[in-house]
């Protein structure tokens, strides 16, 4: 027999679990007034704390724009907090479910319990929104939450656990760092549910490592998000708000439009007004104050890579300089660029690109271009640009996306009241809103016998009575 070796990665995050575990055991699910006091702090918290967020931020990045981080990190995570703390109590109400007629007159419903303790590791390229929002539908359907923040953005990490120690004991909710040792071994946890945000290659081993214990998983991954500009759009409105998109946090978005279906005979006029739009929206790069930097050597030196096998490969690349600047390597600012005439085989029309480059691709017709999408593995956000309502309809109905922004791009994911979840390579379950709720929440079937009801009817011994009855319910 061997003696087992001890694990201290694994030590310290099972004795984190058994904490809360333990605290389960005695205390029970988070109440409504606890879950309303904790949607309600961390809010004030993060609200107070938002410039120290931007900073920490911008030093893990290299450079991250402050509105961006306001913007996208801030902002959608006290929406959801305050949206959580306005609704929850409604959400957790029990549903009365009708009751088939032999059953009368038992009555049905369906509870929403908590699912117990609940596991939720968050990426880099937003690290405050893709950590609290999940952390807000997990909250308020009153479970106790173990978080593993990213690796790659130490500083933001560190405040993120300084500020949830501020407003939870850690049986209620856990911050544990660390870095991909520490990912390996809380996938492994016996957790009653784990929400993973990141890359579709990590998911599914994720979901690999979660299958060991039966541990239910939703996935929010990513995929190549199209959009697909219809020949009654107007050209140079949709290259804006493409760029918009693409550009924002230098493209570093899960859903970022990663390549753009044209009509072949737009295809110029839709770069030249990519070109305008993104020289509007950044006159200049290197020192630009909006213009966020790649956020590691490793994921920089990916997205060159990624342009240079391209250009092997056949395509032609237009980098977008307005202003005509040098690029200092060790700052990780890259200028966007516009791929054309790019063979399916590239890099770049394989794999989720994650940074300012941006594919067109030309079209005869409009079920080539969504035969093209069809054909694809189903990506998380989907972008159609037409003025005729027929048109979208049939975009809608000939792709499938997790999510859909028309006639612009990226604000789906701030609705809550929308869910926002992928779709098979996509991902799995959503989040949002009630759709959070759910996600986080057993719904408890309960069936309450009538004290006076027919259920003998149904018990042995079987004669013509039974008969009868089978007759008339399977006439």
């Amino acid at each position: 027999m061997h003696d087992v070796v001890p694990n201290p990665v694994t030590d310290r995050l099972q004795a984190c679990l058994d904490a809360q575990r333990a605290a389960l055991a005695q205390n029970g699910p988070l109440t409504p007034e606890r879950r309303a006091q904790g949607l309600d702090g961390l809010a004030r918290a993060i609200l107070r704390r938002a410039d120290d967020f931007a900073s920490a931020i911008a030093a893990d990045f290299g450079h991250r724009s402050f509105h961006e981080t306001k913007l996208a990190d801030i902002y959608p995570v006290v929406a959801a907090l305050r949206h959580a703390r306005k609704h929850f109590r409604a959400w957790m109400k029990p549903r009365r479910q009708p009751i088939a007629l032999m059953f009368q007159s038992g009555r049905g419903q369906v509870l929403y319990q908590p699912l117990g303790v609940v596991g939720i590791v968050s990426p880099w390229n937003y690290p405050v929104q893709l950590t609290l929002s999940p952390l807000a539908g997990a909250l308020a359907a009153g479970n106790r939450i173990m978080i593993k923040p990213s690796e790659s953005t130490p500083r933001t990490s560190a405040l993120l656990e300084q500020v949830i120690g501020e407003v939870f004991d850690s049986s209620e909710v856990a911050v544990v760092q660390g870095g991909p040792d520490v990912a390996k071994a809380f996938a492994r946890l016996t957790l009653d549910h784990l929400f993973f945000t990141g890359s579709t290659e990590v998911g599914r081993q994720v979901m690999q490592a979660a299958a060991e214990n039966l541990v239910p998983v939703t996935l929010e991954l990513g995929g190549k998000s199209p959009a697909l500009v219809a020949a009654d759009y107007p050209i140079e409105k949709a290259a804006e708000r493409i760029a918009v998109g693409k550009l924002f946090n230098a493209g570093q978005t899960c859903i970022a439009p990663d390549y753009v279906l044209v009509p072949r005979d737009r295809e110029d006029a839709f770069i030249a007004a990519f070109r305008d739009a993104a020289a509007r929206l950044y006159p200049t790069l290197v020192d630009n104050p909006d213009y966020t930097a790649i956020v590691n050597e490793r994921h920089f030196e990916r997205l060159r890579h990624l342009v240079a096998d391209a250009r092997v490969c056949g395509a032609r690349v237009h980098e977008i300089n307005p202003g005509g600047e040098a690029f200092d390597l060790t700052r990780r600012k890259m200028a966007p660029v516009v791929l054309t005439d790019v063979p399916e085989n590239a890099l770049v029309m394989r794999e989720e690109i994650f940074g300012p480059l941006l594919p067109v691709v030309p079209y005869d017709d409009l079920d080539e271009a969504c035969r093209f999408i069809a054909a694809r593995p189903h990506p998380l956000a989907l972008y159609p640009f037409s003025q005729d309502r027929k048109t979208i309809d049939r975009i809608l109905e000939r792709t499938v996306s997790g999510g859909v922004t028309v006639n612009d791009t990226l604000l789906h994911c701030v609705q809550e009241e929308l869910p926002f979840g992928g779709v098979g390579p996509s991902g799995m379950g959503a989040y949002h809103g009630e759709a959070g709720f759910r996600t986080f929440s057993h719904a408890r079937s309960v069936f309450r016998q009538a004290r006076f009801n027919g259920a003998g009817m149904t018990k042995p011994p079987y004669g013509g009575r039974m008969n009868r009855l089978l007759s008339m319910l399977l006439r």
